[in-house]
């Protein structure tokens, strides 16, 4: 079960939200495991001055279009999907949504199984029905 927080600086239609939103989600079912109505995201719109980023480390250059995706998983996966994944997501983007790649950065944290309550102050994944 993926959590994704999404960050970019504030201005975005509710439309391009809304791409931006499929979009990764649709990357992320058809290359990253993940069922479709597995969907948990957030979106941060900041102010200039609230979203820091270097315009040209390890690519760019970056533009005001930057998004950065957040990613905390409970699953492991290999590097070969992690790296489908990326490239799957920025061509969704690209074509989808006009982001240029250069704008896209992904970061991904993998927590264990005990780390995830979904309701109810109960450890599902560890836990027994």
């Amino acid at each position: 079960m993926p959590f994704t927080r999404i960050s970019l600086l504030r201005g975005k239609s509710p439309d391009y939200l809304q791409r931006l939103s499929d979009n990764f989600h649709r990357a992320m079912v058809e290359t990253f495991e993940v069922p479709p109505t597995d969907r948990f995201q957030e979106i941060h719109q900041l102010e200039p001055g609230e979203l820091i980023f270097d315009r040209t480390y390890f690519g760019g250059p970056r533009s005001d279009d930057y998004v950065f995706f957040q990613i905390t998983i409970g699953k492991p996966r290999s590097i070969e999907v992690k790296k489908a994944f990326y490239r799957r997501l920025v061509a969704l983007l690209a074509d989808e949504s006009g982001v240029r790649p250069e704008d896209v950065m992904v970061n991904i944290v993998t927590t264990t199984r005990e780390d995830w309550s979904f309701a109810s102050g109960i450890a599902q994944m560890i836990e027994q029905a």
